[in-house]
């Protein structure tokens, strides 16, 4: 007497969850390529403009500004500043920005060792 499972066999299971599909059609279980833009420098700049919250800019060569930005756009920051003039500093030349009065922006040790003003 020959017994026979009823039980689909596991390819049979597998084919039924992923189907297979032609390798010329598109969505064949690839990542979707992340976006060009996330747009999280407009969202950090918008927020930090809308709050008035007091900055630190430390430019390429080590010099860090104080002030508010009230103003960027694709290659600039207009940066308003507490007794000096405003001024209107180049992307490319801002090495980064943080929340002034964030220690730990510079290595921690909150010495404060950048050039205020200028």
């Amino acid at each position: 007497m020959n017994r026979k499972l009823f039980r689909p066999s596991l390819t049979e299971v597998k084919e039924q969850q992923y189907p297979v599909r032609n390798a010329h059609e598109p969505g064949q279980r690839k990542k979707p390529a992340p976006p060009e833009q996330t747009h999280a420098e407009s969202f950090y700049y918008v927020k930090q403009m809308q709050a008035h919250t007091p900055v630190a800019v430390v430019l390429n060569d080590g010099e860090t500004l104080h002030g508010i930005v009230e103003w960027y756009d694709r290659d600039c920051i207009k940066l308003t500043r507490f007794g000096n003039p405003n001024l209107l500093l180049y992307k490319h030349s801002i090495k980064y920005v943080y929340k002034d009065g964030d220690e730990a922006a510079q290595g921690g040790n909150g010495n404060g060792n950048g050039s205020h003003g200028a």
